[in-house]
């Protein structure tokens, strides 16, 4: 894998030369520092070639690789960063989280059948979860749960990507193993080997029925007469190969029965002694209700994680979302 980033950064940083050659050629105004950058380059590609590339040259420890990923010439790990590079940091960290936040739908939605709401918090100022509704009229509404490789702006690209590649997708009209079979072969074929995302996708119909796929996503939860059982099938996460299969279930819901989904930041949430949250505590939890508001059901189950969670540090993104069928 460490073989595959490197070719590709190494064909970005050449790519970025050959660019640099033909500018810095034309001798504008700029060709100072045109000619800066084209030095720093191949500074980028001599480190490669001795083995020091991706080293931070103040601590010699390794420099984060999303950060390489995003700009092949970084020198410094975010410890090592000067004032100035910090500030920046800074700034994109803000503008991605607000970028970020004005993708998410409305926390609480509500259709003639159905009612949705959801807790989306980030261990930092961006996240990689990714969560959208979409109510597409007659053809269902359509619901998408998720979690992408990596963390910070890196990760908040992707889920962005999801973002936009799965709302093109459900104006098309594909069923739902057809577009998760494109979303995966686009998803794999434009971004890195490391890169994947692991998701449930659903329509929910008028008539209570859910179709549901679940691409190596932790097991939603399926709430019917405060029986909660998990939905056992899954594949493999998304774009992890160009060519996948996907398989759809079909289940069910009366009204006042719904299906949990939440990120693994939730069943592996740890308190201060380390003892992790689980699976069974919030299976638990869901069960003592007497049946699925979806409103009244997110916000006791954060306020338990909360409260378990005590002063322990966030160490991943947390997403809890809830689907009820109405009466």
């Amino acid at each position: 894998m460490a073989a595959v980033i490197d070719g590709f950064l190494r064909e970005q940083l050449y790519e970025r030369r050959q660019r640099l050659q033909q500018a810095a050629a034309a001798e504008t105004d700029d060709s100072a520092r045109l000619h800066l950058l084209l030095a720093e380059v191949d500074g980028a590609l001599a480190r490669l070639d001795n083995g020091s590339y991706g080293l931070c040259e103040t601590c010699h420890d390794s420099i984060e690789s999303d950060r390489l990923i995003c700009d092949p010439l970084v020198r410094f790990c975010l410890d090592h960063l000067t004032k100035h590079e910090r500030s920046a940091l800074e700034q994109d960290l803000k503008l991605a989280a607000r970028v970020q936040r004005g993708l998410l739908p409305s926390q609480s939605l509500e259709t003639p059948d159905w009612h949705i709401c959801y807790h989306y918090e980030p261990a930092g100022l961006v996240s990689g979860d990714y969560c959208d509704v979409i109510d597409a009229g007659e053809a269902g509404l359509y619901f998408m749960v998720g979690d992408v490789s990596g963390k910070g702006v890196a990760a908040s690209m992707l889920m962005a990507h999801l973002h936009a590649m799965f709302r093109t997708l459900i104006s098309f009209g594909l069923s739902l193993q057809r577009m998760l079979e494109h979303a995966s072969r686009v998803f794999s074929e434009s971004t890195l080997p490391n890169q994947y995302a692991t998701l449930v996708c659903g329509r929910a119909l008028a008539n209570g029925r859910i179709e549901i796929s679940n691409a190596g996503h932790p097991a939603p939860l399926i709430v019917k007469h405060r029986k909660v059982d998990r939905l056992e099938t899954s594949n493999l996460p998304l774009g992890l190969f160009c060519e996948e299969n996907f398989t759809v279930s079909e289940i069910q819901l009366s009204p006042d029965e719904g299906i949990v989904i939440y990120s693994d930041g939730v069943s592996e949430a740890a308190d201060m002694s380390g003892t992790l949250y689980g699976d069974e505590r919030i299976r638990s939890l869901i069960g003592q209700a007497q049946a699925v508001n979806p409103s009244a059901l997110v916000s006791a189950c954060i306020e338990d994680l909360i409260m378990f969670r005590s002063n322990a540090a966030k160490a991943d993104d947390v997403t809890l979302f809830v689907l009820g069928r109405k009466h």
